[in-house]
């Protein structure tokens, strides 16, 4: 009896060790804690034309909306492909979803060549929307942003499997220090503070893959 407990132990600490330690060093200034949600509920996207089917649930997502200004407004786009969507392209269940209105399929498509020149763009998605849909979107959020007259925002969001905006709640950097998105025209926001918090809260998620995988195996 005393020895099937101490194998169980063992396999608990071998099961949770590596993942512990793991995220110990991942979430730098967050320190071994969850990432806040900020917002729960987002508004899917399964309503807006794509050429794929595209769904926020059970997904880590990167969510931008970059407007009618698409090609001018690149820059975040191709911040976000260098320090992002590189860095966490590998992670199965992890996606960048944009936000458009209809009629920039075209640039679109122009954006999406472009990034494929260093990139293999196939989790980058870009979806379509008339303007009331694109403004309901942003705004199931819930955030203290506005999208501006082309139906454009800086920030770029975290939303994860359970369609939750995930964010800081205690960012000095930002008024009443929530901070919502993570604005992708500069470099230093996405570099310093978006990677450790998605690091956060994929190494959530595989945590709790873990337990569950653990769970199962004790209940056979």
């Amino acid at each position: 009896m005393v020895k099937n407990k101490r194998n169980k132990l063992i396999l608990a600490i071998l099961f949770f060790g590596p993942l512990i330690f793991y995220l110990f060093l991942l979430t730098g200034t967050n320190n071994f804690a969850k990432l806040p949600v900020l917002t729960s509920n987002v508004n899917d996207v399964s309503n807006f034309t794509s050429e794929n089917e595209i769904t926020l649930e059970k997904k880590i997502s990167v969510l931008c909306f970059f407007g009618k200004d698409l090609l001018h407004k690149k820059t975040n786009a191709l911040n976000l492909n260098e320090k992002i969507y590189k860095h966490f392209y590998g992670f199965k269940d992890f996606q960048f979803v944009v936000v458009l209105p209809k009629g920039m399929e075209e640039d679109a498509k122009q954006l999406k060549k472009e990034l494929g020149v260093t990139t293999n763009v196939d989790k980058w998605f870009f979806i379509f929307g008339i303007e009331e849909q694109v403004l309901e979107m942003f705004n199931s959020l819930q955030t203290n942003y506005k999208l501006d007259a082309n139906f454009y925002s800086p920030n770029a969001f975290i939303i994860d499997r359970e369609m939750r905006l995930r964010g800081r709640n205690d960012d000095e950097d930002e008024v009443g220090k929530f901070l919502y998105g993570y604005n992708a025209e500069n470099v230093a926001p996405i570099h310093q503070k978006m990677v450790d918090d998605l690091k956060v809260v994929i190494a959530e998620y595989r945590l709790a893959l873990k337990k569950n995988k653990k769970e199962s195996w004790l209940k056979k």
